[in-house]
């Protein structure tokens, strides 16, 4: 049991939550939802303990896995060896009693002591640590022989499933887990969602992954109106039902303005004279209302919509034994794809498949090793890069920026498609150097909605975006009239808009018709 008693935390001036009590309960499944910027990650650091509330107290159990973003500390170390650090009070006995077995010979008290270790060890299944290690890591991804290498030789996306497999390992009483599925692929998503269905302990969950949080979640602790608010059901549930919560706030809060109002207007024409008895009455009932804390929905939500102006032909792209790779040498070979107007197709495959290497082919930033690559009659490509840092370039406002990609559009062109963005008024000022990672994403989009492409290419989109933007670009890209590719490991984005799937494994690329459900059946005859 996770117990949460009046805490309170403000950051920047901008309070996040404001004396929240609450509990998650062993058996239970909570997934932790807000918006960019609603304070997830501020209150995941707090039941972890790397950050202090302003106000009350956290009691959690001792035997705690938690999912940590830094790998540094860990590089130096095997990578078998940094999962079972996941348990500290056996990782400690392990280190101790190899130091003591290496001395030539051992005190009386030394002795003792290593008898101790021993009984550590029996007890917390020390002596199949290494097993139990290696089948975490062979589920998320880790090959056999990357497990006994230093952590420092993986790749950063590989390391930071050494971290999950690390918060598993040990069997927590409770798993605190920011983002897990950041960096796995689907195959390890589905795996890691078996693993969590198993759990028997608590656990809380941020993640952008709708489709993770529906398979997993019991419960859904949602930051919203300065508070936590809990849901019983999956994502979805919590949905319908922060509609109806969303709408009695919603209401209560426009009955208290208006009763306000009406106070501070009788106020102002009666505070003085023949009825400032009734005015000095009327201010006390205003400072019960206390109307400057009534607490508003942090939701907010992007309209995303893509449009064309000119449609181009009914064929939009066809290859031919297409292969591809780097310096002559093929990640896989032997493609053939043919798109039409309308086409919706997902690309999918394990991190470092060749994925991003078949975009840049197809749009020709990298040479394809043999095959060819037609693209029809006045098609107009946008392209969304996965790494996007130098896209928007420092020293510009966002305004400016956007109003150089296409002057033609206008000023207030430019204003509507930001504001759609969530870059109104003051935010549209915003220098380019200060944008968060959700922001630039969304800067990114609203240049792409902007420049009005009959095709996109967008390699990676849902990367740092939220779930309510996750759900308007899905939106967006459903209900756009032209064609998009799209890289993603989001099978919920997969699922409600792909007509076809590029799927890339072991060398291979094949392409099915259909969405992830039809594109599963088709594996499991394979």
């Amino acid at each position: 049991m996770i117990v949460v008693d009046n805490v309170s935390k403000s950051f920047a001036g901008k309070k996040l939550f404001d004396e929240v009590t609450t509990s998650f309960g062993p058996g239970k499944r909570f997934g932790l939802t807000g918006p960019n910027g609603a304070g997830k990650s501020t209150f995941m650091k707090i039941l972890i303990g790397d950050l202090d509330a302003d106000t009350g107290r956290i009691s959690k159990p001792k035997r705690l896995g938690v999912l940590r973003q830094d790998h540094t500390i860990y590089d130096h170390m095997r990578v078998i060896d940094v999962v079972i650090a996941g348990n500290p009070r056996l990782w400690e006995a392990m280190q101790r009693k190899d130091v003591l077995l290496a001395q030539d010979e051992q005190t009386e008290d030394e002795g003792m002591e290593l008898g101790e270790l021993e009984c550590v060890v029996a007890e917390e299944d020390g002596y199949s640590a290494e097993a139990d290690a290696a089948v975490l890591l062979e589920g998320l991804g880790i090959v056999q022989g990357s497990q006994d290498k230093p952590l420092s030789e993986l790749k950063g996306g590989f390391k930071l499933r050494v971290l999950l497999a690390q918060a598993l390992f040990g069997r927590p009483q409770a798993l605190l887990l920011d983002e897990p599925t950041n960096h796995l692929d689907l195959e390890s998503i589905e795996w890691l969602e078996d693993f969590l269905l198993s759990f028997s302990g608590v656990l809380v969950v941020i993640s952008h992954d709708r489709h993770f949080l529906n398979a997993v979640c019991t419960h859904i602790a949602d930051i919203d109106y300065e508070s936590i608010l809990q849901y019983t059901g999956n994502y979805d549930d919590m949905v319908r039902a922060k509609a109806q919560v969303r709408g009695q706030v919603e209401s209560s809060n426009a009955k208290k303005m208006e009763k306000v109002k009406q106070l501070q207007d009788f106020i102002q024409r009666f505070a003085a004279g023949t009825r400032s008895t009734q005015a000095a009455s009327r201010k006390k009932e205003l400072q019960r209302l206390r109307p400057d804390e009534i607490k508003r929905s942090n939701i907010a939500r992007p309209f995303i919509k893509f449009e064309f102006d000119k449609p181009g032909g009914r064929d939009v792209l066809e290859v031919h034994k297409l292969a591809c790779g780097y310096d002559g040498t093929p990640i896989f070979r032997g493609l053939h794809l043919s798109l039409s107007r309308g086409d919706k197709v997902a690309v999918i495959g394990r991190n470092g498949v060749g994925k991003t290497t078949l975009i840049e082919t197809l749009i020709g930033k990298l040479p394809a090793i043999q095959g060819n690559i037609k693209w029809g009659h006045e098609v107009d490509v946008g392209y969304f890069p996965q790494e996007h840092e130098g896209l928007i370039p420092p020293g510009h406002k966002i305004f400016d920026w956007m109003f150089e990609q296409k002057p033609s559009a206008g000023k207030e062109g430019v204003r509507s498609v930001l504001g759609r963005m969530l870059f109104s008024g003051d935010d549209g000022e915003k220098p380019t150097t200060t944008l968060s990672g959700g922001e630039r994403v969304r800067a990114i989009l609203s240049r792409l909605m902007l420049l009005r492409h009959n095709t996109l290419i967008l390699d990676e989109p849902t990367n740092h975006m939220d779930l309510e933007s996750i759900s308007s670009l899905r939106d967006g890209i459903s209900g756009f009239a032209g064609t998009c590719v799209f890289v993603t490991h989001d099978r919920d984005l997969v699922e409600g808009v792909a007509n076809k799937i590029i799927a890339i494994e072991d060398g291979r690329i094949d392409v099915f018709p259909g969405g992830w459900s039809e594109y599963r059946r088709a594996k499991a005859k394979a």
